[in-house]
């Protein structure tokens, strides 16, 4: 859920990241970079309540920004960032289609396998929703935001 990733980042900003003094209740830290991330330790991920999986997912996902093997930014090629990143451990189409939308602005990235875009649509197949959203092109991003927001 959003409200356990939420605090998933917290703990894990709190763990790697920076103490920062901004005078803003709460705001303590801030978020480690891809380079301290890629070269925690596996308990370092794990103790805040990370599941190991995932901790390894992250790691890659760090490991292959820091190489210069993926770029997450407005100007990265959207397909082959979308293949580079669902050939990371642990990365699905979701994540893919996620990342898509938030890091690289992809209007049309369009997570279709979500829990709320499947209840949108009646409790189709991934299969159906991806057919019945080829009206949204190329603006299914947009669709999503509206339909998460919407829920």
């Amino acid at each position: 859920s959003v409200a356990a990733a939420t605090t998933l980042a917290g703990r894990l900003a709190q763990r790697l990241g920076t103490p920062v003094q901004t005078g803003h209740c709460g705001l303590t830290h801030a978020f480690p970079d891809a380079a301290r991330v890629a070269a925690a330790e596996a308990g370092e991920l794990t103790t805040p309540g990370i599941l190991a999986t995932r901790a390894r997912s992250i790691q890659a996902l760090a490991r292959a920004l820091v190489a210069g093997e993926l770029r997450l930014d407005s100007e990265a090629p959207v397909e082959p960032t979308l293949q580079r990143l669902r050939a990371l451990p642990g990365i699905g189409e979701w994540t893919a289609q996620y990342i898509a939308l938030r890091c690289l602005s992809w209007p049309d990235a369009f997570p279709h396998t979500d829990l709320i875009i499947r209840r949108a649509f009646g409790n189709r197949t991934p299969r159906e929703i991806l057919a019945a959203a080829e009206a949204w092109r190329p603006w299914r991003g947009y669709a999503t935001l509206h339909l998460w927001r919407q829920a």
